[in-house]
């Protein structure tokens, strides 16, 4: 299965009523500080607009629930596999994909046989502090020579303006957050990085 090039990621289910209708057939849902019930709502409601559109929803983090709920993939942080049971997503048929940073996090990465690989933050991002400052295209070059047919996801700082050289330098899918969520009129935003991923 190839994925689409263009990967939002959000934090409610609001914005796949707002984004899915235009056209994103891969979207991750990564919701932070909900109560359970709210996150097992939000990640079902999900989970039946993305089928509904014909897209693929990928849960984040929460791994027990994606199985419960029949969600077909899951995306884990280097933290997140700290304590996630990868048999069992495994056992349960979902895809995985795996976040990474450095060369011991991809070596990890990779002995998990993931369905895709995201490095970030490629350029600088105000999403979240993190140690890694700026990867740079460079490092897409470098690590899609190491995984082979493995898709590479370009994560952080990423905009419609710096797609296209992600895509140069070897990511396979490009990324965006707040580029659309911060923007002025995320629907066009959406729309637009919609022609720059075909």
């Amino acid at each position: 299965m190839t994925l689409p090039s263009f990967y939002p990621i959000f934090d409610d289910v609001r914005w796949l009523h707002r984004t899915l209708p235009l056209g994103v057939k891969l979207v991750q849902l990564r919701i932070k500080d909900q109560p359970q019930d709210v996150l097992r709502q939000q990640l079902a409601e999900g989970r039946d607009l993305c089928r509904a559109h014909g897209a693929t929803l990928v849960v984040n983090d929460y791994w027990e629930l994606a199985i419960d709920l029949g969600c077909d993939w899951i995306h884990l942080g280097q933290e997140d596999l700290d304590t996630a049971d990868t048999p069992a997503i495994r056992a349960a048929g979902l895809k995985l994909g795996v976040s990474t940073h450095d060369r011991a996090e991809l070596d990890r990465a990779l002995a998990l046989n993931p369905d895709y690989v995201a490095l970030g933050p490629v350029y600088p991002t105000i999403l979240k502090k993190m140690k890694w400052h700026q990867q740079g295209l460079e490092k897409l070059t470098e690590w899609k020579a190491l995984i082979g047919d493995i898709p590479l996801v370009a994560i952080g700082g990423m905009s419609v303006e710096r797609a296209q050289g992600a895509f140069d330098a070897g990511a396979d899918i490009v990324s965006a957050v707040t580029d659309i969520t911060l923007n002025d009129d995320p629907e066009g935003r959406t729309e637009s990085w919609l022609k720059v991923c075909k």
